[in-house]
């Protein structure tokens, strides 16, 4: 990642930033079945508030990638399993963004006892598969399928990472 980012927690001043970066995601048609990123206040109504970061600019504070987790249930016994997304501005793709937020993602949930992340990924989105395989998730299954998007039914990849610590 480069000398001039540093990853921070994410801040309500954040917000047009992040929401843009979200949008050029789903536009590309590979992130996610959503089309249209959420208004500020459902974004964040339906993210934990920690871990939430994003990886900006040292100087101009311009977000170049961020990190979010959100829960898999309101049961307390999976108070500890949660569901991320990252996304990457696409300006700054293959710079070692996904990676650096993806580790300190990680870490912080380890510090918050959170001990599974789980995720979902279309096949064709290789390149967030291999990331996400190089920071120990592993593949559970394909869920065949699952949803359509644009009027394709679509599969989805299914990964999770469990700590090692918790």
């Amino acid at each position: 990642m480069a000398a001039d980012l540093l990853i921070r927690p994410m801040r309500e001043d954040d917000a047009d930033q992040v929401l843009a970066i979200y949008q050029h995601g789903l536009d590309g048609g590979q992130a996610s079945f959503e089309t249209t990123a959420p208004s500020w206040d459902r974004f964040t109504a339906t993210r934990l508030d920690r871990p939430r970061l994003v990886a900006a600019d040292a100087e101009d504070g311009a977000v170049a990638g961020w990190v979010a987790a959100s829960p898999v249930s309101t049961r307390p016994v999976y108070a500890g399993v949660v569901e991320h997304s990252i996304y990457i501005h696409p300006g700054y793709r293959g710079r070692g963004i996904g990676r650096a937020l993806l580790t300190a993602f990680l870490d912080e949930c380890e510090e918050a006892g959170i001990w599974t992340v789980q995720t979902g990924i279309f096949p064709e989105n290789t390149a967030s598969l291999a990331l996400h395989q190089s920071a120990g998730f592993r593949v559970l299954g394909v869920r065949e399928r699952i949803g359509r998007h644009h009027g394709v039914w679509r599969d989805v990849v299914f990964l999770e990472r469990r700590s090692q610590i918790i």
